[in-house]
């Protein structure tokens, strides 16, 4: 049982180890991309307000039809 529990505790699986390190790369792939989305939508705010709100009411959009249930 002592081997099994040193065996247990005292090495790290390569797989976690790996699987830890494909999620931390995840997580920083998606924290640029939630800046980069940040920033463009600043800069998409910053051009409709000095439209003074007139960019959206300029799009033509023909009248909604009702949804077919």
């Amino acid at each position: 049982m002592a081997k099994a529990l040193l065996g247990y505790v005292g090495g790290s699986d390569p797989r976690l180890l790996a699987e830890m390190r494909r999620l931390q790369q995840r997580v920083q792939d998606l924290e640029s991309e939630l800046v980069r989305i940040q920033t463009e939508n600043d800069a998409l705010a910053a051009a409709a307000s000095q439209h003074g709100g007139s960019l959206l009411e300029s799009i033509d959009v023909p009248q909604a039809e009702p949804a077919l249930t």
